[in-house]
């Protein structure tokens, strides 16, 4: 992987049109900005229940964004990055039709998972109280099949998402196919969505157990022998994306973007800093995805009785997700919690331009501290544009993610790449690309609780970023061949 700043972006989203559109955009407007781009699912189809996430045919583009010769055109440009919904597939896929037909009879019976294949014997109340839960309910849903045989089949997401039995046969005959395709069509790195309950077992959580940990490894082995590198994707407690980034190449450092709000809300490093100093290094820095702002990411383990400590108290934390709520006027709570349907109970949802109250100076440093921390960073394509809360976007789907997840004409995204704010940021992407210093030493330097102060070396090549949390006063410089370059982000909000 590239060290160089990516995209993650779905591919209509953002060109208005689809993967055509995406690659004039990636080598006009766009050009020399991004090491990779990560398109979201862009399989058959992107417009079901869960805008992607829920694949009917996952071998399969959908034909409103093209074809797979688009695909292995844009991998001729620029590396790829594609999902691979490990977990579940749709309610409307053939091979679940089938099922439904023919019951045990049928080709694919093997590859949905049942209830009654986990607890063979019946499940106690004690066992499904044990499941761990992203959002509310119990995670199965009763089925007819036509022959008027009613089955009760895993759900951990919603009915319309059917999981897989990942440990049969069928399961990984399913899973293989879909990483050969994206191998054979340019595809080099992928993204294991869901992957963290992909494993149940009678009596445990059924999230991130020792046997999920096990089926991580195996399946990371298969498509590495692709040629694939693997990314895994987990909403969890801190050490868990320690133990995971052990096992994998590169996992998301979800604890960053609610750490570097706690940081401008309460004016301080110091959580900040000593994640730091223990966060993987092989990890994708982000701000904002096409979920929401991760709050589980920074609390106490939820999964352990002794309550181990998260990274910021949890007194911290009900107010870190109050000043979003106020920053974004109240927005935010519209979209988050029991307003919003299919919710994450461990997200709030909200761009992250909106979540700093459209303040350009504070945007553009918390992009900054992004950009210095170790890793490879991502940015989204709403953040990439300083967009807004869609709030028509959510009142016409009541789903409360899709209140960042915005769909931008050519002539919005024309006017938008004019703002001064997105200007200045594609100036800091482009130096981040550009300096050979973060290929180098990384360091904390020493400072008071409400600084940071991050620098990277590599020869005379240096970059520096020193920021105060009270009063925002900041220097962002790179100095490269001699030539030092300076950047200052004024304090003039950008709300219109």
């Amino acid at each position: 992987m590239k060290n160089k700043v990516q995209l993650i972006a779905y591919a209509d989203r953002l060109s208005g049109g689809g993967l055509r559109e995406l690659h004039q955009m990636l080598k006009g407007p766009l050009a020399d900005l991004f090491g990779a781009v990560h398109i979201l699912p862009f399989f058959h189809t992107i417009d079901g229940a869960d805008a992607g996430f829920d694949p009917i045919d996952h071998t399969l583009v959908d034909r409103k964004l093209g074809d797979w010769s688009d695909v292995a055109a844009l991998s001729a440009d620029v590396d790829l990055m594609a999902d691979v919904i490990v977990n579940h597939m749709s309610c409307d896929s053939p091979q679940f039709k089938d099922y439904l037909a023919h019951g045990a009879a049928s080709p694919y019976s093997g590859l949905f998972l049942t209830l009654d294949a986990v607890f063979p014997g019946g499940a106690t109340e004690a066992d499904l109280a044990a499941v761990y839960r992203p959002r509310p309910g119990l995670p199965y849903t009763a089925v007819t099949l036509h022959s008027g045989e009613r089955r009760i089949l895993w759900t951990t997401f919603t009915a319309k998402q059917i999981d897989i039995d990942v440990q049969h046969a069928q399961g990984r005959r399913y899973l293989d196919s879909i990483l050969s395709t994206l191998a054979a069509n340019g595809v080099k790195l992928i993204r294991l969505d869901a992957i963290g309950y992909a494993i149940k077992k009678a009596g445990q959580s059924c999230f991130m157990m020792p046997e999920t940990f096990e089926f991580i490894d195996e399946f990371a082995t298969r498509a590495r022998g692709l040629g694939l590198e693997v990314l895994v994707e987990v909403h969890s407690y801190y050490r868990s994306q320690i133990d995971i980034a052990k096992r994998v190449d590169w996992v998301y450092d979800f604890a960053l973007p609610p750490l570097v709000l706690h940081a401008f809300f309460f004016k301080t490093a110091s959580p900040l800093k000593a994640w730091i100093t223990q966060r993987p290094r092989n990890a994708l820095t982000v701000l904002d995805t096409h979920d929401g702002i991760g709050i589980i990411d920074i609390g106490a383990d939820a999964l352990d009785r002794s309550g181990r400590p998260g990274l910021v108290p949890p007194s911290d934390l009900d107010r870190l997700v109050e000043t979003i709520h106020t920053n974004s006027q109240g927005q935010s709570r519209e979209a988050t919690g029991a307003a919003a349907s299919n919710l994450d109970i461990y997200q709030v949802n909200c761009t992250f331009y909106d979540a700093l109250g459209r303040d350009d100076r504070t945007y553009l440093l918390a992009r900054a501290i992004q950009f210095f921390m170790p890793g490879i960073p991502q940015v989204y394509y709403v953040g990439l544009l300083a967009g807004r809360n869609d709030m028509s976007l959510l009142a016409r789907s009541g789903v409360g993610r899709d209140i960042n997840r915005h769909r931008y004409s050519p002539e919005e995204i024309e006017r938008e790449l004019k703002r001064p704010v997105v200007q200045q940021l594609m100036q800091l992407i482009r130096l981040r690309n550009q300096s050979a210093a973060f290929d180098g030493e990384f360091s904390v330097l020493p400072a008071s609780d409400r600084c940071l102060s991050l620098l990277w070396q590599h020869g005379a090549d240096e970059a520096r970023l020193t920021l105060d949390f009270d009063d925002l006063s900041h220097t962002v410089e790179f100095t490269s061949t001699g030539v030092r370059t300076r950047l200052v982000f004024s304090g003039a909000e950008n709300g219109a």
